[in-house]
């Protein structure tokens, strides 16, 4: 227990020389801008920035959802040989109603639309109700509401972070909260209106043909179109088919980029092997005929094909500017919401109040570890200042380990510092308690340290494996500030273990084989 080897020595040196090398970055700027400067990032309550409480849109999503049933009822009806019949979409009551023409064809038409709701688990999600009069009613569930929900808001946070994370904004934290909302986290972003503008937008991208045919001057759209808006002029209208050629899904990339003749900003996007198949296809069959790019209901251009677009690539323009294009193709490379996102609540955190944060953190952690060290040295005497050692490395070493994985430190994510060390001294106290124990009751001095390491030991191991168990799932089932509470703590646990059980013992060892003590200085 009180051996050391040359390797094992120099292992434990290095490890702490290791330690303080990684801690160098968050010191100094980066030499070069292709050197790995690994630093800790700090969040929200230290650096200022904004807070955004997002809401998805679940009446657009069951409306939608809705919407597909129509047409697929439809479908299985007219399979089923119904005779005659109407489906309607009833978005308040979260239904769709079936009007048969013959009720006697109520059993066939139910044993039609019944599989419609089915949902990957096997289960159903409509509830399914009939009367003689040949009535039929399908409501959604609320578990099935609620599944749906969370799915969601699921897919909305993971095309949010990428939306995010493209704007090149540094550790954002990004949680759901409840079944339909989401928080996110701008540290360092104090003016979020253009993030805003980018979670804003649904960006659902269509490819549709237009009707040349259609009377522009009639107050409802022919069946089959839509009156659509231009983007850049509300006022001016097309007729778009409701028909999705080529849907924005197929799209594999989109830059912003300027056109080589006029020098206008545009959007160069790509299809997958589907996509340029289709577009292909609808290319070939409209050459002069206007074909609309619709984002979200409105028509950005709408060309006219001039000829067969067969390689799978092509061009946005619509009098966009540098920014504007590169905004557009953000919201592409991410993918389009499953809903519209609305902000319910928005907070800004100013660098002002982040810098008297981070001053009274850090006046909190240096008073603490003053205190600490101060007791240690004062109750322990030399042994004391060894665990003080050990303490600085073990700051040190977490430090690294946070900056190595390029951490967000908040204000729990101090506090969680000040425990750790904590933490550590109550291991170092254990120990030293033993060896003093050990050595009143007539040991020699080698004897007391070897037996005093050695029960202290498994006590030292079993609280900090409960500690850093109970830490672990914390992280799983935290979200936000509790979560950077968790990891600090969770490091610093693996930390203290090693400075503990390694650099004070390897202090120890060293010191006793240079003095060879007839007593023990605790």
């Amino acid at each position: 227990m009180m051996y050391f080897s040359r390797l094992k020595a120099a292992l434990v040196l290095a490890t702490c020389l290791l330690g303080a090398l990684l801690c160098v970055p968050n010191l100094v700027a980066a030499p070069a801008s292709w050197v790995p400067w690994r630093t800790i990032h700090l969040g929200l309550d230290l650096r200022g920035g904004s807070y955004l409480l997002l809401e998805v849109d679940m009446a657009t999503v069951i409306k939608e959802r809705l919407d597909n049933l129509v047409d697929a009822s439809r479908t299985a009806l007219r399979a089923a040989k119904i005779d005659r019949f109407t489906v309607t979409s009833q978005p308040a009551q979260n239904r769709l109603a079936i009007k048969l023409a013959d009720p006697t064809q109520l059993a066939q038409a139910l044993s039609a639309v019944r599989p419609l709701g089915v949902n990957p688990n096997g289960s159903n999600d409509l509830d399914f109700a009939n009367d003689d009069a040949g009535q039929i009613t399908a409501t959604f569930s609320s578990v099935a509401l609620k599944a749906r929900a969370q799915a969601t808001v699921e897919q909305s946070i993971e095309i949010v972070r990428r939306r995010i994370d493209e704007t090149g904004v540094v550790d954002p934290l990004i949680s759901r909260q409840g079944d339909s909302r989401m928080i996110v986290q701008l540290p360092g972003i104090e003016d979020p209106n253009r993030i805003k503008q980018l979670l804003g937008q649904t960006a659902r991208m269509t490819f549709r043909l237009t009707d040349e045919n259609a009377n522009m001057g009639a107050s409802v759209a022919p069946p089959g179109d839509d009156f659509l808006p231009m983007e850049k002029n509300p006022a001016q209208k097309i007729a778009v088919r409701r028909r999705v050629e080529v849907d924005g899904a197929n799209l594999t990339d989109a830059r912003a980029g300027q056109n080589s003749q006029t020098g206008e900003w545009v959007v160069n996007f790509t299809f997958d092997s589907i996509g340029t198949r289709r577009f292909a296809d609808i290319s070939t069959r409209n050459v002069g005929h206007p074909f609309a790019i619709v984002l979200d209901d409105k028509v950005i251009s709408a060309p006219v094909i001039r000829e067969p677009i067969t390689g799978g690539r092509g061009q946005i323009s619509g009098s966009f500017d540098a920014r504007s294009a590169t905004d557009l193709a953000v919201l592409l490379r991410a993918g389009a919401l499953p809903a519209p996102l609305t902000v319910v609540e928005e907070r800004s955190v100013g660098p002002e109040l982040g810098a008297d944060a981070i001053r009274a953190g850090a006046l909190a952690l240096a008073v603490g570890f003053v205190l600490v060290i101060i007791y240690m040295g004062v109750f322990y005497g030399l042994f004391g200042w060894f665990a003080n050692i050990s303490l600085v490395v073990n700051l040190v070493l977490m430090l690294a380990i946070l900056s190595l994985f390029e951490a967000t430190l908040t204000l729990p994510g101090m506090a969680g510092i000040l425990l750790t060390l904590g933490m550590a001294v109550d291991a170092n106290i254990l120990i030293n308690e033993r060896i003093r124990e050990e050595a009143h009751n007539g040991r020699t001095p080698l004897n007391a340290m070897e037996v005093g390491f050695k029960r202290a030991y498994s006590t030292i191991i079993d609280s900090n494996m409960t500690a850093f168990l109970a830490h672990v799932m914390l992280f799983f089932f935290g979200a936000g500030p509790v979560r950077g509470f968790a990891v600090t703590i969770t490091v610093g646990i693996v930390t203290s273990m090693f400075t503990t059980t390694m650099l004070s013992r390897l202090l120890m060892v060293r010191w006793y084989g240079a003095n060879r003590p007839a007593a023990l200085p605790v």
